[in-house]
């Protein structure tokens, strides 16, 4: 895509028509992140196909190298479906201490340029450079010092997105990758959107899509033929963000304080469960894990929800919530307990159980507090 730059101060509409000014957002994705980490620190696994995660008969891959993804392997998969797409394939245990060092620098470059950045993830994030630090006027030209930049201190290429909105920065995002960047113009955004199939707009996940398909609903043109009455009736509180991403308007802002709203944990297991109580007993340090996070930080919540994925990886949640908040382990337990019990006789094998705790309070407070988690 050619690189084209947006006018200093642009204006354009909201989903009401008013007239808004638009924002320089630029969306940082990190090249393969834990994969390329792996690569650098070991020189002999430059250039081979490698996956960070575990390599046993229950595994799943974290991430992949760019030589791995040429075979179809990618983060989530199956550890064993990895291994027959590319029988070559290196498995390395992942090292989250190195990855969160790394992450800090690269968020320490971020803080040179604004103070509004976004962290989605250790190797990703939003930065708005309407009004920047360094006084820079060509959000393209920032983009360009920043990936310079990581480079020289990490040693580890990042690609990034460049637009008016969070939406389209993080479709441009994927553009150029690896290593590279691309921008969507305010010119361009509405019938890039247009073009472009739901099934890879960011926030549009598998059973989203397949909603959108059953409504004949298969491209961004499809979704804006749709009244915005038409996608509150069938997708409810998500309607309105789907009928302005379809013009190419996302009014979210970029929030350096964004709250994460639960505390969770899960494990995949080595053999699956059929029974009720052995899956139960899976449970008590999921709730242990969750609950000693809490302590830690003084906050507590007050729905639980329990995560089960079965053999066949289709999934189900359920949740409760209750008046005041949880008090401790046991309640955890006893709520995912019974919300477990819901879905017995199992429709098939269990092969994994989650728990979250969310609607998150502090003691003090009771203000949602921010959480940097990694369970």
């Amino acid at each position: 895509m050619p690189v084209h730059e947006m006018p200093a101060y642009p204006v354009g509409t909201d989903v009401m028509g008013s007239v808004q000014p638009l924002r320089k957002i630029i969306h940082v994705d990190m090249d393969a992140f834990y994969a390329s980490v792996e690569q650098r620190d070991n020189p002999e696994l430059r250039g081979l196909p490698l996956a960070v995660g575990g390599s046993a008969a229950r595994g799943v891959v974290a991430a992949a190298s760019y030589e791995a993804r040429v075979f179809g392997v990618h983060s989530a998969m199956p550890s064993v479906t990895a291994k027959r797409k590319c029988p070559d394939l290196i498995f390395v245990p992942p090292r989250f201490e190195v990855y969160r060092q790394v992450s800090q620098q690269i968020r320490e470059i971020f803080a040179e340029y604004t103070p509004l950045v976004e962290p989605l993830s250790l190797d990703e994030a939003y930065l708005d450079v309407t009004e920047n630090l360094k006084g820079m006027e060509i959000a393209t030209e920032i983009a360009l010092e920043i990936r310079a930049k990581i480079k020289a201190v990490t040693g580890l290429n990042a690609s990034a997105g460049i637009s008016y909105n969070k939406f389209l920065a993080k479709m441009a995002s994927d553009l150029n990758k690896p290593n590279g960047q691309a921008v969507i113009t305010p010119k361009n955004g509405p019938g890039f959107v247009e073009a472009l199939p739901v099934k890879k707009f960011h926030g549009v996940g598998p059973a989203t899509a397949e909603r959108m398909k059953r409504h004949g609903i298969e491209t961004g043109l499809d979704l804006k033929s749709k009244s915005l009455a038409f996608l509150q009736q069938h997708f409810g509180k998500s309607g309105p963000y789907f009928y302005g991403i379809a013009r190419g308007i996302d009014e979210r802002q970029v929030r350096p304080d964004r709250i994460r709203k639960s505390v969770g944990a899960e494990d995949t297991f080595v053999e699956d469960i059929d029974d009720l109580d052995p899956a139960k007993a899976e449970l008590r340090p999921l709730a242990e894990k969750v609950w000693r996070y809490c302590e830690a930080h003084n906050i507590t919540g007050k729905t639980v929800t329990v995560k089960i994925k079965y053999s066949d990886f289709s999934q189900a949640t359920r949740s409760k919530t209750v008046a005041g908040s949880v008090s401790g382990i046991d309640m955890i337990l006893e709520i995912a307990e019974t919300m477990l019990a819901t879905v017995f006789p199992f429709k098939h094998p269990v092969r994994l159980l989650g728990i979250t705790l969310s609607s998150l309070n502090t003691d003090e407070s009771g203000q949602e507090p921010q959480l940097a988690l990694e369970l």
